[in-house]
């Protein structure tokens, strides 16, 4: 306990009080105070009679200050706790400012950026051209029919040449792989889609070859890039009742499309149509290697780990025989990346319908993908949607 500054005043203040509480009260032994009282020439007391033999009125005289000299400790020592803790901090700052020097800016020489080229790759996949969908059946969440197919078509090259000139700002880009990959109609396949389509199967053929055409001539209207454009059959274009696995492109419609669009750019010498001939293509960017199919001979049925885990086992096998550094497909209408040495899910144009709800998958509102292959670093950066709605 701190030691009152003054005792000899304390005491002449209370000259009544005895030698043990002024003790207490002032912070000095009971024989200092004796002494001090007898230099002040104040009464000794002859001997501290026990508390017990005290009249009550002073024992309750004594009591009050003993619980208050208590009370006072207690908020003493706790002032004393909060001073000492912000001392450590206040100490810890200090110690900390004296460490930090002073600010030093140094120049950084100009000199080059390091020259970067890239290959733009952009999934076009799951058009559906003709399916309708009524928004009632989907809750509101989308609605599909020949003139937003339409329109969606056209934001969606426009997207492409926006998203190809804003990376030729940064980095050299003069290739764009547009692959097709398959279900840009939906087809008679079924009872069902045989009553709700807007166009019957050869219609929706030429509607959605003309969008196509209209699309690649405004990408080479608008940019100096080349076109590659990897092609491939999808599910839904067959004319057979079900799937061929062996005849699949012989049984597909969408594989007329693709030759008669290649006839139609083929004095283009900006263009390059690679029609599939079996289930998988493969386009050579500089060192990097993608394997491209449209997606249906993976199986997917709902697992916790959603498409991730089906597709990497599905590519693990496929790369025991030819090994690649990404695969892109689309067929599951969702846009998905799973990073680098992995592969790219194409979304879809027509979007959210009846049987997504039906089978309980994720909303996803109509996108593509769109992504760069950096040259110089064998990497996919830049993944983003293209928006089409």
């Amino acid at each position: 306990m701190k030691k009152h500054p003054d005792v000899r005043s304390y005491i002449k203040e209370h000259p009544e009080d005895r030698p043990a509480v002024i003790a207490k009260a002032t912070g000095y032994s009971e024989s200092h105070i004796r002494k001090l009282r007898g230099e002040l020439g104040l009464p000794s007391f002859k001997k501290e009679a026990p508390l017990v033999n005290v009249p009550v009125s002073e024992q309750v005289t004594f009591e009050l200050k003993e619980k208050k000299l208590k009370q006072d400790k207690t908020v003493t020592e706790k002032k004393n706790r909060e001073l000492a803790s912000r001392l450590e901090k206040l100490e810890r700052e200090l110690g900390v400012a004296q460490t930090i020097k002073e600010v030093t800016v140094t120049k950084i020489p100009k000199g080059k950026v390091r020259a970067s080229h890239a290959t733009a790759v952009v999934l076009a996949s799951d058009w559906h051209i003709e399916e309708t969908v009524d928004p009632h059946t989907v809750s509101g969440l989308n609605e599909f029919n020949l003139e937003i197919a339409q329109a969606r078509s056209e934001e969606f090259f426009r997207s492409v040449v926006a998203l190809i000139t804003a990376k030729q700002k940064a980095i050299k880009v003069d290739t764009l792989v547009l692959a097709l990959l398959g279900d840009f109609i939906t087809n008679n396949i079924h009872d069902e889609l045989m009553e709700g389509n807007s166009l019957l199967p050869a219609d929706a053929l030429l509607f959605v070859q003309n969008l196509l055409a209209s699309g690649i001539q405004h990408i080479l209207d608008n940019t100096n890039v080349d076109i590659i454009l990897p092609c491939h059959t999808g599910n839904h274009g067959r004319m057979t009742q079900h799937q061929r696995i062996a005849t699949e492109k012989g049984n597909s419609i969408e594989v007329l499309m693709y030759h008669m669009l290649a006839d139609k750019f083929h004095t283009n010498k900006r263009v390059e149509f690679r029609i599939a001939e079996g289930y998988f293509s493969y386009v050579q960017i500089a060192d990097f290697t993608i394997r491209m199919h449209h997606g249906h001979h993976l199986r997917y049925q709902g697992g916790v780990g959603g498409l991730y885990i089906p597709v990497n086992k599905a590519i693990a096998q496929w790369n025991k025989g030819r090994a690649v550094d990404l695969d892109c497909f689309g067929h599951f209408h969702q846009l998905k990346w799973s990073g680098n040495k992995g592969f790219v899910c194409n979304g879809s144009l027509i979007g959210y319908g009846p049987y997504a709800m039906s089978i309980k998958a994720d909303f996803e509102k109509p996108q593509q993908a769109f992504f760069l292959v950096n040259h110089e670093r064998s990497e996919v950066t830049d993944v983003s949607p293209v928006w089409v709605d």
